[in-house]
């Protein structure tokens, strides 16, 4: 019998070691105070005393990027979906009042392609960068028989802190309280099953040009439009927080505003947002077009242009949007915190929807 080896079973050992080389320089480009090491040992380190804590709590949230994972394939788009894989950690991270730290990757494929897997990861170390985080490790894991040979999987590990008094939300959350807006960038990680089932529907295929392209995008795909990576709120929520001027955040994710903004919010209040005060960004309002998608459901399944929500003081609305805004962000006014029945859970209530909610 031929001895057999490793690489006949479809795992190449250089090529992972040859992966780990090339990726070390962009892990040292997140590096930051508290970092330890490099990669290549059994396990990461990091110090939270020379971070600045003097009494932190660690916050960790895990998470992945969904089937626009297979977008990303189909159209070798490669570098967008690390920024979704990381902006999906460390945005869930900051909504409690955390500073991202450190994160960690999994990546999965049918057959290690060094290009492939090297652009997963340039995307992931510009998201820690975006999110001043380090990436301080992961694991490559070529799976023969698992995957298909260009089909890959990707999860996130991130892990943050704040001090021990200043986590959010804020216990005083209250009727009269702002709820504002941050604009999302496009359709973000969420929602890409029907997305894909909408294309299919259309007749659309991710090489397609864009039907809502603006003059401000220029000319783009189907594929490339989709692919714009999830925006990364850390550096301008985190200002806000720490200037005292935020009581509560949410990351608006899978579930949209209905499903999100409620799991910040105290029993026995509602936030009664108007859908007419931001307007729905094209590619949502093609969505519901090309799948005959109700407001309802556009609202329960994706972000709808507002990709995270702040709740401030009706005093600190005008400090708050005056950071934001300097922070890069477009903010808009969502609505209000109401009363609810008293112990009742909290809700969002939009109104003012409609068939052509809100103009596109």
């Amino acid at each position: 019998m031929t001895s057999l080896t490793y690489r006949d079973a479809g795992v190449d050992i250089e090529t992972g070691d040859a992966l780990v080389d090339a990726i070390k320089p962009l892990a040292r480009s997140t590096d930051r105070p508290g970092t330890m090491g490099s990669l290549g040992g059994f396990g990461a380190l990091f110090d939270l005393k020379a971070a600045g804590y003097a009494d932190p709590v660690l916050v960790s949230s895990t998470d992945g990027v969904g089937t626009k994972l297979r977008l990303a394939i189909d159209c070798g788009m490669h570098d967008a979906v690390g920024i979704d894989l990381v902006a999906m950690c460390v945005n869930d991270l900051v909504v409690q009042g955390a500073e991202p730290l450190f994160f960690l990757d999994y990546f999965a494929t049918g057959k290690l392609r060094l290009e492939q897997a090297r652009a997963v990861v340039a995307g992931i170390a510009e998201g820690c960068r975006q999110a001043g985080c380090a990436l301080v490790g992961g694991e490559t894991a070529e799976m023969p028989g698992m995957y298909a040979k260009d089909d890959y999987d990707l999860a996130g590990f991130s892990v943050g802190a704040a001090e021990r008094g200043a986590l959010l939300p804020r216990p005083d959350v209250a009727p009269g309280d702002v709820v504002l807006g941050l604009a999302a960038s496009g359709v973000h990680s969420n929602g890409f099953s029907l997305v894909r089932r909408i294309l299919e529907a259309a007749d659309q295929g991710v090489d397609s040009p864009a039907p809502f392209a603006t003059p401000e995008a220029g000319a783009q795909t189907l594929g490339q439009a989709l692919l714009a990576p999830t925006r990364i709120y850390v550096r301008s929520v985190l200002a806000l927080h720490r200037a005292g001027l935020v009581k509560a955040a949410a990351h608006i994710t899978g579930g949209g505003l209905p499903g999100n903004l409620p799991r910040v919010l105290p029993p026995g209040t509602v936030a009664v947002l108007d859908a007419q005060a931001w307007t729905l960004p094209p590619v949502f309002a093609w969505l519901a077009q090309a799948g005959q998608v109700a407001p309802e459901e556009m609202l329960r399944v994706f972000n709808c242009g507002i990709g995270m929500c702040v709740v401030v003081r009706e005093a600190d609305v005008a400090a708050a949007t005056d950071l934001l805004s300097d922070k890069g962000e477009t903010v808009f006014r969502l609505g209000t915190i109401a009363a609810g029945g008293e112990g009742a859970a909290p809700e969002v209530r939009v109104e003012n929807l409609g068939p052509r909610w809100p103009a596109a």
